[in-house]
């Protein structure tokens, strides 16, 4: 890897290089996240969460090289002998002597991060780090592995209450942005509220959205089109991708049936494309029951591959307390992937036509985007006399959303809402431009990363 050094929103950082290619340069805002954990005096050690392919091991390591003396990284599926060591061992500092002894480095407190990666293959690694909290907490511990969440999701199987959890997801649309098109970028970055964005700046910023629905949030799909320019490129690795994902199911699914979780899962584009109002099973095989798939959708769940929008009862605050847990919808964690596995062509969606694919697709850009901007996740609502595609809770505010892959004007549900309910305000998200009328802001899809500070 190579380095240059930057700065990205005041944050002093590293960029990473990919590939040695000096114009392949990817950017993770989430790294602030990490330098207030290290400032942090009550820090425990940190879980990073994520699908895999989302970038975590880069992400501890660059950490490691920006902001400490040195850092000690430990895969636990790459050395099958490190088990051992924590194994015979409950004392962090005897671990730390061990494990400066195996990488001939000595580890010294708040001076070195220790990294340990794939942390899910041992259980007595994970279970560890609670002694790290308890005993050692002048050390910095990282950890990550691919399909973590799903232990996460388990209170017995880590030590609840010892830990710092971070989540981390595809490249956001504005992380994309800085990533391809850095002029852009710095136009993007300083719109603010109320602002008239300009035609040639709106076309353009509409086209790179087009790009992202193609292309997605995965770092490396995002780095072979910085690279190479490819689609076909991007093609394969997304196939490839797949492939990993499904083969995955089968190797760490433990109790859950593997063939239903890979039902699920492929079932996601279909059900999307139907417009359901929620989550059928019975798209899944004939006479499918709740009971039978819901450990394998809980599961793809918590290993990050799916996100979960309940449907509330009531469109009030606070949403969780009507949650209704049967009534839900399912989308998938990256938003190139879902095109790709929907077999949408790329003409379709850069000549701006009129494709079945187009609502759902737009949907889950939206949701990706506001994953992680609002303390409440966003939910849904629907009565039997229409759907409001998301509710978002901004304090004691509920504000309904409505998403719309091209110009068109709101649905009828959309407007018998605000009519009755009266909201304060209200979201469209579409290609038209940003606008304020009477209560309803209209939000360019690509502003959605902007959704707090433009409201």
């Amino acid at each position: 890897m190579c380095y240059a050094d930057s700065e990205m929103t005041g944050i002093s950082q590293k960029e990473v290089i990919v590939g040695g290619d000096p114009t392949n340069i990817l950017k993770r805002t989430v790294l602030q996240k990490l330098i207030d954990w290290k400032k942090d005096p009550d820090r425990k050690p940190m879980i990073i969460k994520g699908a895999r392919q989302v970038g975590k091991t880069w992400l501890m390591k660059e950490f490691g090289e920006t902001h400490y003396d040195k850092y000690v990284y430990f895969n636990f599926d790459e050395e099958e002998k490190l088990s051992s060591i924590f194994q015979a061992n409950k004392n962090p500092h005897r671990i730390i002597e061990l494990l400066g002894l195996l990488s001939e480095e000595k580890i010294l407190p708040e001076k070195t991060l220790i990294i340990f990666d794939e942390i899910q293959e041992c259980s007595e690694a994970l279970n560890a780090l609670k002694y790290f909290r308890e005993k050692a907490n002048e050390y910095h511990v990282l950890a990550a592995g691919s399909l973590l969440g799903t232990l996460l999701a388990k209170p017995k199987s880590y030590p609840v209450g010892m830990v710092n959890l971070l989540d981390l997801y595809p490249l956001s649309f504005d992380e994309f942005l800085a990533a391809v098109d850095e002029s852009l970028f710095a136009y993007y970055s300083q719109i603010h509220k109320g602002q008239i964005i300009e035609e040639i700046f709106h076309n353009r910023l509409t086209e790179m959205y087009t790009y992202y629905l193609i292309i997605g949030g995965l770092p490396e799909c995002v780095a072979s089109w910085i690279h190479h320019k490819d689609p076909q490129k991007i093609r394969q690795i997304q196939n490839e991708l797949v492939t990993i994902y499904e083969n995955d199911f089968a190797k760490h699914n433990g109790e859950v049936n593997s063939g239903r979780i890979l039902l699920v899962f492929r079932s996601i584009v279909s059900q999307l494309a139907k417009g359901n109002e929620k989550f059928i099973y019975g798209c899944l095989k004939s006479g499918a029951r709740a009971r039978e798939f819901e450990e394998a959708i809980e599961w793809l769940v918590s290993a990050g591959m799916l996100n979960r929008v309940y449907n509330v009862s009531k469109p009030e605050h606070p949403l969780t307390a009507f949650d209704q847990l049967t009534y839900f919808k399912l989308f998938l964690f990256d938003t190139g992937l879902l095109k790709h596995m929907a077999g949408v062509d790329n003409a379709a969606i850069v000549l701006h036509s009129d494709y079945q694919f187009k609502g759902p697709l737009a949907e889950n850009f939206i949701l990706q985007q506001l994953r992680g901007q609002f303390d409440v996740e966003p939910r849904f609502y629907a009565n039997g006399h229409g759907e409001i595609d998301f509710l978002i809770q901004n304090g004691t505010e509920i504000i309904p959303v409505e998403v719309k892959g091209g110009e068109k004007k709101s649905a009828s549900s959309f407007k018998s809402y605000i009519k009755h309910r009266q909201p304060q305000k209200a979201i469209r998200y579409s290609k038209r431009g940003y606008t304020q009328d009477g209560c309803i802001t209209n939000l360019p899809l690509y502003l959605a990363g902007m959704t707090p500070m433009l409201i």
